[in-house]
């Protein structure tokens, strides 16, 4: 009975550790940021008009502060998108390798047709990254299974595609990490921003309430406050789906080419090892 194929190496990646670490210092240091942004930059004295931080805004970030202790929170969301978009670009960057992945595909292929398994492995080297670091398992798995007599054609080939979905098991998480935050801003980012709406329209209408007759400009520049925090739930969803959809695709396209750099090695060692 066939010997059952042992498992390669598995391949080197970013600590998930690491990456839980940087979401947990990020958050609390956004917040506190946005904390800052909101009493020192938004509150400053020339925002308003007559220099008084209770008396009407003088301009746009008057304004917005006066949107309440929501903007803050919606501040933070902001930040988080530019935090951690900034964090995946150089992650996924990091993973594509030095040089663009079709035109380093193209070079594996040509290798794999060529029959030069350690001109493949060495531009592996070369290449760096998630991608690369798939591919060179896969291909140390081939230089394993051409020496390995225990087993069949088929049984080597098996061997070779299982190592290969192992090693992509290893870096697809690397590549996913802190997504779901952003993913997350998507929905969080409005629904807050419509909490803090919804608390200025009660702040507006109970001050109405209370005073009796207002003048339709008081009222409109309440509703135009408690609008405010709408206005940044609404920017930081956009922002959010907009940079969710650009690291999904990235991700996408890696994934795509170790399906198809893959696919190329378990054929090739198929078809050279046909009898």
């Amino acid at each position: 009975m066939a010997n059952a194929p042992k498992p390669t190496t598995p391949v080197k990646k970013e600590s998930s550790g690491t990456s839980g670490a940087f979401a947990t210092l990020a958050i609390p240091i956004a917040f506190v940021v946005a904390i800052l942004i909101y009493m020192f930059i938004l509150g400053d004295a020339s925002h308003f008009k007559g220099g008084n931080p209770d008396g009407e805004p003088a301009d746009y970030f008057g304004t917005i502060h006066k949107g309440g202790p929501i903007v803050p929170v919606l501040v933070t969301y902001l930040l988080m998108v530019f935090i951690f978009s900034i964090e995946r670009f150089i992650v996924i960057g990091k993973a594509s390798g030095t040089s663009s992945v079709d035109a380093f595909v193209k070079r594996i292929q040509g290798f794999l047709n060529s029959g030069n398994i350690d001109a493949a492995s060495a531009e592996c080297d070369k290449q760096k990254g998630s991608v690369a670091n798939v591919i060179k398992a896969g291909l140390k798995k081939y230089k394993e299974m051409e020496v390995d007599a225990t087993m069949d054609v088929d049984q080597k080939t098996l061997a070779i595609q299982k190592d290969i979905e192992e090693a992509t098991a290893l870096e697809m998480p690397m590549l996913e990490q802190n997504l779901t935050i952003i993913a997350t801003l998507v929905s969080i980012g409005t629904l807050t921003g419509l909490l803090g709406t919804v608390r200025g329209m009660i702040a507006a209408f109970a001050a109405l309430g209370t005073s009796g007759a207002a003048s339709s400009s008081q009222l409109a520049a309440g509703i135009s406050e408690a609008l405010i925090n709408t206005a940044i739930g609404i920017l930081t969803s956009c922002l959010s789906i907009i940079m969710y959809n650009i690291f999904t695709s990235k991700i996408d396209k890696l994934t795509y080419a170790i399906d198809e750099t893959g696919f190329s090695i378990v054929q090739t060692f198929a078809a050279s090892h046909k009898r």
